[in-house]
């Protein structure tokens, strides 16, 4: 007797090249209009919509209205969580989308991860975490210290309020570029808040892509690369 969830549903959507364009440009967190998303995934409006009614129905999508226009998001950090993890596998499969062009250093340098920071900073971050024993790794599990709660304290970052939810509080996510962790979970994505907050980065709107004004990345690297 079969019991339990049915993946195969949910595998099947994402699965869909079109489905999976759009959802992908989801992940870099703003919510999308149909028409900008049946530009991602190369469909007609109709088609697009169709696409996207399936994703809303089957959770995988949530909907907002705003004046005539209805946005589309991911329905939730589970659903990023979820594609998350089947980054890795394809790029280990070799199933990589190529889009030559100058974004893709700048993808490689800092872009956002649904809701957290990827790219070569932070991966960069992460390593210093586990080197000055701010986390601690076993395998894919992930802890905050004693060293590691005062040293976020200290950046305005409450680590045991944001571990109330269902979502883990930090969880290494394995970066598609560099082949290594960085920091995922609600730590992860208080970070990239606090550094979009003090103006140190800003998250480019329809891309992934995270920039940084002039003086921004030092900030950044004093902060919680180098700082104490």
């Amino acid at each position: 007797m079969k019991e339990g969830p049915d993946i195969s549903i949910i595998a099947a959507l994402i699965g869909n090249p079109a489905s999976a364009s759009m959802l992908m440009a989801m992940m870099a967190g703003p919510a999308l209009t149909v028409s900008e998303l049946a530009q991602e995934g190369g469909l007609s409006l109709s088609t697009a919509s169709g696409h996207l009614a399936k994703l809303e129905r089957a959770g995988l999508v949530a909907t907002e209205r705003q004046g005539r226009h209805r946005y589309f998001r991911l329905a939730d950090p589970d659903v990023a969580l979820a594609l998350e993890g089947l980054i890795p596998v394809a790029a280990r499969a070799g199933h990589l989308r190529t889009r030559p062009g100058p974004r893709d250093p700048e993808l490689r340098r800092a872009r956002s991860c649904y809701d957290h920071l990827a790219g070569n900073l932070a991966v960069m971050l992460f390593d210093r975490c586990i080197e000055r024993r701010l986390l601690v790794r076993r395998g894919d599990d992930l802890r905050i210290t004693e060293r590691g709660h005062e040293f976020f304290a200290r950046r305005g970052i409450d680590a045991p309020a944001l571990d109330r939810g269902r979502r883990p509080l930090c969880r290494p996510c394995l970066d598609w570029s560099e082949r290594r962790s960085h920091l995922g979970g609600t730590l992860g994505a208080a970070i990239l808040d606090e550094i979009v907050r003090q103006g140190w980065a800003v998250r480019e709107r329809k891309t992934r892509i995270v920039r940084f004004p002039a003086g921004g990345e030092q900030r950044i690297r004093r902060r919680f690369i180098d700082g104490e």
